[in-house]
């Protein structure tokens, strides 16, 4: 277990290596958020003029007489198609960066020379993949938003399908990268993967989340500090913390999301067989990860 942890971060280390030399590999998810920040204001607004958000707020209560207000069952097929539009264009958007990121990691991994154009002509020449893995990643959504009605069961179950979900897909998209399969495909190949792969999946995931949990902490600090020069100092030296926090949480997200797509890339690419190229990954690393050998 323990030299798991280790391994993986040394994995986690090789991945910013991979990402120094790559510092446009950073624009993926820096436009995925943009593009994820337009969709949610483009469904919040119709929202906001029509008052429809206590329909979405209801959905899946009003027939388990959760709901002080029950909805119309044309108003919960109303509401639901509305979420699933808003889940599929959502999951469509941060798919098609992740899929951009992905092909550049593999692409450098592999021995190539990837740009950032180099990503974006991959997504764009798999945009039918996208679109499936949209339909099925909204419809998995749904179907858990549902469920988080039936009480507090439903969320703890809705919370541990969720969890089983992302780890069962986790290298789904790198599939659908290298191997150009579909949604269904790409799933039953992570499925497979997955027992070759699941201690450093988990423990990599865990790894990663602690380490940038604890790169969080002084950007925390930072806005608590900004709150308390406005309130007591100054409030020009508040808003500059405010803003350099911000910034420092901010990139912060924006490496952590790099890292963990290049991480799902390299271990996609040991399991079939191909030997990294770039120089990021020592030699053995992700043997060691996998096998937790001391």
């Amino acid at each position: 277990m323990f030299a798991r942890v280790s391994y993986t971060w040394q994995l986690m280390a090789a991945s910013w290596s991979l990402l120094k030399r790559d510092k446009a590999l950073v624009l993926f998810p820096l436009f995925s958020g943009i593009a994820c920040i337009l969709v949610i204001a483009s469904f919040a607004t119709p929202l906001y003029f029509v008052n429809m958000s206590d329909w979405i707020g209801s959905l899946g209560h009003s027939s388990l007489g959760h709901s002080s207000r029950p909805l119309t069952q044309q108003q919960e097929i109303v509401a639901g198609v509305y979420l699933f539009a808003f889940y599929f264009v959502n999951y469509f958007v941060i798919t098609f960066f992740n899929v951009g990121i992905i092909s550049c990691a593999a692409c450098r991994i592999a021995g190539g020379e990837p740009t950032f154009n180099t990503g974006i002509q991959a997504a764009l020449n798999r945009i039918h993949l996208i679109a499936g893995w949209a339909l099925v990643s909204a419809t998995v959504g749904l179907a858990l938003k549902m469920l988080e009605s039936h009480k507090k069961i439903g969320q703890i179950v809705a919370g541990l399908l969720g969890a089983a979900w992302t780890f069962a897909t986790f290298l789904a998209v790198p599939v659908l990268v290298v191997e150009n399969k579909g949604p269904i495909d790409a799933v039953k190949q992570s499925l497979v993967l997955l027992k070759k792969t699941w201690g450093t999946e988990l423990i990599g995931n865990f790894s990663f989340g602690v380490i940038f949990f604890l790169l969080l902490l002084p950007g925390i600090a930072g806005l608590v500090f900004a709150f308390f020069l406005t309130s007591s100092v100054s409030g020009a030296a508040g808003f500059l913390m405010l803003a350099l926090a911000v910034a420092y949480i901010l990139s912060l997200a924006l490496v952590q999301s790099a890292l963990h797509s290049i991480f799902q890339a390299a271990l996609y690419m040991y399991t079939q067989g191909v030997s990294d190229e770039s120089g990021a990954f020592p030699a053995n690393l992700m043997g060691n990860a996998m096998n937790g050998n001391g």
